[in-house]
């Protein structure tokens, strides 16, 4: 497109060379610029995008930059826009995913079934959501990724008030629809689970009549939604129509299973870790189905799946045997819980002693020292060995871990990220398991790393 026609579809005057062609993808980050792409200007904070535009090949913003620049009054709202009429042009099928946990992982799942499946193949038929990418702004560059050759998208939507949702769907109108779970993440910007439900279930609303909504049958307050939806229902669970049986965890907790609907069944044997990607591979086999896939193709092609996702229940294993599972790209009470089992299925599969290492979880509003305390009692309960929480804000991590009677493991709380390196690289043992998590902003991850560097 030229950026006269951009202007035309957005709504806005061009500032410069209207013939400039756009012919790569929209971005927002000036440091990963795109070769023939369009820079979105945003005037955030504490950061303004037109400061640094200098360098791009074409520009969306709401003041002129100095280089050819479609001006308009709100550079996210236009971006939606130009998104959306993208969008409607590929004619690609939009499948929308959103929850309070294992978002990413289902994501993941579906975007590599169906790559698999219904792909065949060809670069480029699937496109999905990439790192943090599900708000009004990593949406519409999600769907702006399509290309002429793109018939699915994955799109994962997050929401921190009511009317989010809402407002994504209507950038990416979604024929298939999912709720994984109703938990606490964002409950600060929400205020109560009802109201996080009453948000979430903005997605099935904006289903067509012939669509499907993909709905947690073991989640009451998921469950709950069917009555919003004019489309088809499918659910998922242990209670679901998409089920799975016979679970079991290897010596590094991974999940081999049953897949199965109505009868029929078939094996799986997930590469990633932890029992709680069993409910991500089962709502990710759900969403495939209701496009259309068959059930052995859906579950051989979850079989293949590599972890497509950075820091999210990443295992690796130094050379001296310690594993380390990166798990620090965000965390919430109930993802946090679900890793430390997944530790604690490591630990009891063989002789490993496991480390959990544990930073602040953000976003939780007034029960957040509560909630902190809440999981270090998780750990303690299952028998984690070592708990070690990072920082003041995590403090009631290692005060939940203490309380628990007859614990026999060991609680610390250290100052910061470089004192927790510090005392797990000198005190971890080869062949011990190590589970980093936090929030984001924590950026454990960089704990995570330093664990692995060669041991002199």
């Amino acid at each position: 497109m030229t950026l006269d026609e951009v202007a035309a579809v957005v709504g806005g005057a061009v500032d410069g060379d209207g013939s400039t062609q756009v012919t790569g993808p929209a971005y927002v980050d000036s440091r990963e610029p795109v070769v023939g792409g369009l820079f979105v200007a945003v005037a955030g904070e504490r950061v303004d995008g037109h400061a640094y535009a200098e360098h791009a090949h074409a520009v969306l913003g709401s003041r002129p930059t100095g280089r050819p620049t479609v001006v308009v009054e709100d550079p996210v709202a236009a971006l939606g826009r130009l998104a959306r009429h993208v969008l409607d042009r590929t004619g690609a099928t939009v499948l929308a995913l959103t929850g309070s946990q294992g978002k990413t992982g289902t994501k993941d799942y579906l975007a590599h079934v169906l790559a698999t499946v219904a792909g065949s193949g060809v670069p480029g038929s699937v496109v999905a959501t990439r790192g943090n990418f599900n708000n009004e702004l990593g949406v519409p560059l999600t769907v702006l990724r399509a290309t002429p050759d793109t018939t699915h998208l994955v799109v994962e939507m997050g929401a921190r008030g009511i009317g989010h949702v809402a407002e994504l769907c209507r950038v990416a109108p979604p024929v298939v629809a999912a709720v994984l779970n109703v938990g606490t993440a964002h409950l600060g910007e929400f205020g109560s689970r009802e109201a996080i439900a009453q948000g979430k279930g903005e997605i099935v609303e904006a289903l067509p009549a012939g669509g499907t909504a993909v709905l947690n049958a073991d989640d009451p307050l998921v469950a709950a939604m069917a009555p919003r939806t004019a489309a088809r229902v499918l659910t998922f669970g242990e209670a679901g129509e998409i089920t799975w049986r016979g679970l079991v965890l290897d010596e590094l907790g991974r999940a081999s299973f049953e897949l199965g609907t109505a009868g029929t069944w078939h094996p799986v044997a997930l590469r990633q870790v932890g029992a709680h990607q069993v409910a991500n591979a089962a709502a990710a086999a759900a969403m495939a189905l209701a496009a259309g896939c068959d059930l052995a193709d859906v579950a051989a092609a979850l079989s293949s799946a590599e972890s497509a996702s950075r820091w999210r229940m990443e295992l690796r294993e130094r050379a001296d045997g310690l594993v380390v599972i990166n798990d620090a790209y965000n965390a919430n009470p109930a993802s946090t819980v679900a890793a430390i089992d997944a530790l604690a299925a490591i630990g009891r599969s063989g002789t490993r002693r496991t480390v959990a290492v544990l930073g602040e979880m953000r976003e939780l509003g007034p029960t957040s020292h509560d909630d902190h305390v809440g999981v270090g009692r998780a750990a303690a309960e299952a028998g984690i060995d070592v708990v070690v929480a990072v920082g003041e804000p995590a403090a009631g991590v290692a005060e939940g871990a203490r309380s628990v009677p007859d614990w026999t493991g060991e609680a610390m709380l250290t100052a910061g990220r470089d004192e927790a390196l510090a005392w797990v690289r000198e005190n971890a043992r080869a062949g011990d398991a190590v589970l980093v998590k936090a929030s984001r902003g924590a950026a454990l991850e960089v704990l995570a790393e330093g664990l692995l560097e060669d041991v002199t």
